[in-house]
């Protein structure tokens, strides 16, 4: 498989400089029979590397020299931004065919990103059932349920037999955006049930609907947070989600293929807030201006650069002490690096455990007291190696060394449990985990540390 990968994208990179050579010489359509050899994701990667190459102009015109019905998928595959550009360049047919053409619920992220005037023109020449069907779902709050579904869907009766189900499904099942999974409605269009198409084909003539559908339906609110719904695509291990209203009518699903984007967006937020970047509206590391990095940079530095200041008064305040057994200082650096490293582990780990679904907040005690365990292991095992070090290696006192690795196993202990403790109660107050995960966790565990090492040194050394 990984061969099979590396093959294709050794092709597509030599016919991408094959394709810049020929843009060179202006041959556009010995450019666009090089494309043709790929499918439309390959095109669409190729056409944005062109963008980045070269400039937004050329990739339009390769994009006109696309067959109308491959121009259309490759649009669907490119980048938001990048379809927003190609628009305000390509003509009002054009668009009009494009946005056609696209799948129901690429058209509305689409018109959820132009301007106001365009879209205006566009739902001018849509066909009214459809307008209103589009202005519903550009309702949608941001983020929800309800804007990443679609209406596309295969919906069927109770009391229809199994030919009278695959004759619909042959009806409408090409404009659908799944056959696998169909919905069964009420005359309200309340959700009552779900058939799967392996049900329906293995079933007898003459059966029924109501006999061979499942009705403990698993469903999404138009309002449930993206985030969420993606959390019951991952539990379930679902193709498709129902998504309904306040009165359980079914109003659209959501696809595997759009919850990917959403589980990689929600995994790139987790990252930046753990790495202590604020929201970065989206953008890639490139396209986002230089003061946009700062302001998503600077105000967890200055938070941060508070809490050190916290850090830097304990040392102040042990000065005299420290000046006493100089020693001391040199172990400072290990001591607050290991409860750092230590906490963020347990934090890594819970953060994932509770994205899965493996731990709740009742679970709390007993992280607490697993992570309790961990930490004295791990804390026994890292001090038995630096005591001897010390002792040895480096001709300190054993009551050095004992103060050293006595801080260190309670550092380790501690700031194992804290990192576990952490995620959950910010979780339960409904603050990103990923918050605690990172530089904030850091310095939580290096006042731990350096509160611990102080005051083991004072009972041990007497200073």
């Amino acid at each position: 498989m990984d061969n099979n990968l590396q093959d294709m994208d050794q092709i597509l990179e030599t016919s991408e400089e094959k394709i810049f050579s020929l843009l060179e010489e202006k041959k556009y359509f010995r450019c666009r029979d090089e494309l043709l050899k790929f499918n439309e994701v390959d095109i669409a990667e190729i056409l944005t590397d062109v963008m980045e190459e070269y400039d937004m102009q050329r990739a339009v015109i390769l994009f006109r020299t696309l067959p109308k019905d491959i121009s259309v998928e490759v649009f669907s595959n490119l980048d938001v931004d990048d379809q927003v550009e190609i628009i305000n360049i390509i003509t009002d047919p054009e668009i009009r065919y494009i946005i056609d053409e696209l799948d129901f619920d690429d058209k509305i992220d689409v018109l959820e990103e132009l301007p106001a005037n365009l879209v205006d023109k566009i739902l001018e020449r849509t066909p009214k059932n459809e307008r209103h069907q589009i202005n519903t779902f550009l309702m949608y709050k941001d983020y929800s349920a309800g804007s990443l579904m679609t209406p596309d869907y295969i919906n069927l009766r109770k009391n229809m037999t199994r030919q009278e189900a695959l004759d619909h499904i042959r009806d409408v099942g090409m404009d659908s955006e799944t056959i696998y999974t169909m919905y069964v409605l009420d005359s309200g269009r309340k959700l009552v049930g779900v058939c799967s198409l392996r049900s329906l084909v293995l079933a007898d003539e003459n059966t029924r609907i109501s006999d061979i559908m499942r009705e403990d339906v698993i469903y999404a609110h138009v309002d449930d947070d993206q985030e969420e719904t993606s959390e019951l695509f991952k539990k379930y291990g679902f193709i498709a989600l129902p998504v309904v209203d306040n009165e359980r009518r079914l109003v659209g699903i959501i696809t595997f293929d759009d919850i990917l984007d959403v589980i990689e967006e929600e995994n790139t937020e987790d990252m930046e807030r753990m790495g202590g970047v604020i929201d970065n509206d989206d953008k890639d590391y490139l396209d986002t201006p230089v003061l946009g990095h700062v302001k998503a940079r600077l105000p967890w530095l200055f938070l941060l650069m508070c809490s050190y200041l916290i850090t830097g008064g304990m040392i102040a305040r042990f000065e005299d002490q420290l000046s006493a057994v100089i020693a001391l200082v040199s172990y400072m650096p290990m001591l607050m690096g290991t409860g750092g490293n230590s906490g963020t582990q347990s934090s890594t780990v819970i953060i994932t455990g509770m994205a899965t679904g493996a731990l709740e907040f009742s679970d709390l005690p007993k992280v607490i007291w697993k992570e309790f365990r961990i930490g004295i292991i791990i804390g026994i095992c890292v001090s038995l190696m630096n005591y001897f070090r010390i002792v040895i290696f480096e001709n300190n006192s054993s009551l050095v060394a004992l103060t050293v690795c006595c801080s260190m196993t309670l550092i380790v202990v501690i700031a194992k449990m804290v990192g576990g403790v952490l995620p959950m109660i910010a979780k339960k107050l409904g603050i990103d985990p990923a918050l605690i995960a990172g530089p904030l966790m850091a310095s939580i565990t290096d006042m731990v540390a350096l509160g611990t090492y102080f005051t083991m040194a004072r009972f041990f050394l007497h200073i």
